[in-house]
């Protein structure tokens, strides 16, 4: 494995856009002055290989800690900070954490994303007292753990999300959902469509692809073989995209109602789909618009453009990645300097957060002790139109028998 390093690297002119000041990035202490001293050792792992690439996060958190870096960093501090690529395999996301947790001591892991890690790691990260504040989870223990929390949703809240707008505005009776034979991914996101189909007293099914050998020409045969009139694809964008053009070869677009997860809210993808599926596919978007005007959107498409990679994605992703950083280094910034290389200290700075909020995000973001974290279970609705998207519907919560645990818990913490 190759840990990709991100420490110090704001002191490098070059990496900031021409034009571009300081003053137009809003980052940590905003002194406008390079941080010195120690390094704050953090750690961040992403998953980049077949079937998708996640990488998205760990970018824009690179990105936002060069900021942070370039103003003073934290406590007068750089953060430093190394990911590492699990490629989508269990052994490696287990030796990509053992480093960073472990050989390195880092103090947190920042701004994850991958469909593997979480589910190897997530006894590792309690084991050893360690929070992982995630961007891009996918799988079922990323939710359902102690020690990790994410600012993205994840495939089920944002399938739900979906199958409800196909429920209540597009006329579904009987949702398909496409997903990923992935352990703790595909069940588990689509068959909480499932439920909601079923609470409503509606029929729904799933579709499960093999990653290794993933065929969307038999997964759209099977859908439409099970009777039903709307088509769901939680699947990652390229293959999502591939699915959509063997719909669009049968000539299926009016012929079913289509949504997707989140994963298809990227500026490149109505691009790639084509002039047919203009108006007749409804996205679900974990975060709240890519163009959005507010003050954390604004500053995220700044720090994107001051201190990222050009080829680095803008999309849903990335925002969320932005979102993790930030709050963590909000976390780091409330603390006192002596307890910033105490990890135990920082693990409980950060399951104490109650309450943060963002113009990105359509609720409050929270941790607390607890072993199920899902702060983001609230979205929005686009439609893909004249080659973008067109919001179709604000934010709105989403319902179902999943998330009836934690509306209650976040009653009992006075956040609802």
């Amino acid at each position: 494995m190759k840990t990709k390093l991100y420490a110090g690297l704001v002191a490098m002119g070059g990496l900031m856009a021409p034009g571009l000041a300081l003053a137009d990035v809003n980052c940590g202490a905003n002194t406008g002055e390079a941080a010195t001293g120690a390094p704050i050792k953090v750690g961040g792992i992403h998953g980049n290989a077949a079937p998708g690439d996640f990488s998205a996060a760990t970018d824009a958190a690179a990105a936002y800690f060069a900021c942070v870096n370039a103003n003073g960093g934290v406590h007068g501090r750089p953060i430093e900070y190394m990911v590492e690529n699990d490629q989508w395999n269990p052994e490696l996301a287990a030796q990509a954490a053992s480093k960073l947790v472990e050989d390195e001591g880092v103090i947190a892991l920042v701004s994850n994303g991958s469909f593997v890690e979480m589910s190897v790691n997530a006894p590792l990260y309690a084991n050893n007292n360690i929070m992982s504040m995630a961007a891009a989870c996918a799988v079922s223990e990323c939710f359902e753990s102690s020690n990790i929390v994410s600012t993205n949703q994840g495939p089920l809240p944002s399938s739900v999300g979906a199958a409800m707008y196909a429920v209540e505005e597009l006329g579904a009776t009987n949702v398909s959902c496409i997903g990923l034979a992935i352990p703790s991914v595909g069940n588990w996101s689509c068959g909480a469509v499932e439920g909601y189909m079923q609470s409503k007293g509606l029929a729904g099914s799933s579709v499960l692809l093999n990653p290794a050998a993933p065929d969307v020409n038999s997964a759209l045969l099977e859908a439409i073989a099970s009777g039903a009139d709307s088509v769901l694809v939680n699947l990652p964008a390229g293959l999502a995209i591939a699915f959509m053009a063997a719909a669009q070869e049968q000539d299926l677009g009016d012929l079913y109602s289509w949504t997707s997860s989140t994963p298809l809210y990227d500026a490149s993808v109505p691009g790639a789909l084509g002039d047919y599926w203009d108006g007749r596919l409804f996205v679900s978007a974990e975060l709240t618009t890519l163009d959005g005007t507010g003050p954390d959107n604004r500053n995220w498409m700044a720090v994107m453009q001051a201190f990222a990679r050009p080829e680095d994605p803008r999309d849903t992703f990335s925002q969320s990645g932005y979102l993790a950083a930030k709050y963590f280094v909000d976390t780091l910034m409330g603390m006192e300097p002596a307890l910033l290389d105490d990890r135990a200290a920082v693990t409980e700075a950060i399951k104490a957060i109650s309450g943060y909020s963002s113009d990105l995000a359509c609720g409050p973001y929270y941790v607390g002790e607890a072993d199920r974290h899902m702060p983001n279970h609230a979205g929005i609705m686009v439609v893909v139109r004249d080659g973008g998207f067109e919001t179709v519907r604000g934010c709105f919560e989403y319902e179902g028998p999943y998330f009836a645990e934690l509306i209650e818990a976040e009653k009992a913490i006075g956040l609802r």
